[in-house]
């Protein structure tokens, strides 16, 4: 009897399965700060939602691993995802090598998500852009029938990047004011990071009050009371009939 492959990441929280959005963050928090309002509103919709780690945020300043997996599990509730997994690379070293882009990839024909959600490429931090730089060759690599990874072939519809630490162009908003009371409580469930000291712009007890403020911004633009901003991977075909 064959044995199925070992997958290349840990299950955080739920059971790995087909995904409508899947949202890559460098470290643990990343997908709530940035992406977190849409990833709720979808899941309430009834959509398959997860979010990989790419990291354990080892070398943070605050919290230890084994704690932060506990956080993002408790946040993965609040959000009501179907799947949160980690896939154990070094923190403070992401970036496009083929070890990394092979395991992302398998990761990727593992969950099968439609659409792609990953850091912008002008975020300050390495690990970011060294994230949206590996996420590029491993959506590659996962829809190659001859790559040497396991897992049938799978090719990504639709790749957004949302915002980290630096401003972007959108091209497209997405209004969150009515989940708000959820993204607050699953930023919230990232204690380590978001009590105690201020250690950067984003790991700070005022992080709901700054991202809050961004909302606040994108939904002037948007005429709403609060929006999260993605830039796509390519042209989006919009029906006119939903202008």
């Amino acid at each position: 009897m064959t044995r199925p492959p070992t997958p290349p990441f840990q299950t955080v929280y739920g059971t790995p399965q087909p995904l409508d959005w899947l949202c890559l963050a460098p470290h643990p928090d990343d997908a709530e700060i940035g992406a977190g309002g849409t990833l709720i509103q979808l899941a309430q919709a009834g959509r398959g939602v997860g979010v990989l780690e790419l990291s354990r945020g080892e070398r943070g300043t605050q919290g230890t691993p084994d704690l932060r997996v506990q956080e993002c599990a408790r946040a993965a509730h609040i959000m009501g995802l179907s799947w949160r997994g980690n896939l154990g690379l070094r923190d403070g070293e992401l970036t496009d090598t083929p070890e990394a882009a092979h395991a992302l990839a398998a990761a990727l024909r593992a969950v099968r998500p439609r659409v792609l959600v990953v850091p912008h490429h002008q975020d300050r931090h390495p690990d970011h852009f060294g994230t949206y730089q590996l996420a590029r060759r491993a959506v590659h690599l996962a829809q190659l029938r001859k790559a040497d990874l396991d897992g049938e072939p799978w090719r990504v519809s639709r790749t957004l990047l949302y915002q980290g630490n630096a401003d972007i162009q959108p091209d497209l908003l997405i209004d969150v004011g009515e989940v708000q009371d959820q993204w607050e409580a699953a930023i919230r469930a990232h204690e380590s990071q978001f009590t105690g000291q201020v250690v950067s712009e984003t790991v700070t007890p005022e992080i709901i009050e700054r991202r809050r403020a961004r909302q606040s911004y994108w939904g002037t633009l948007a005429r709403v009371r609060y929006a999260e901003a993605f830039e796509a991977e390519g042209a989006l075909l919009v029906d006119p009939l939903a202008l």
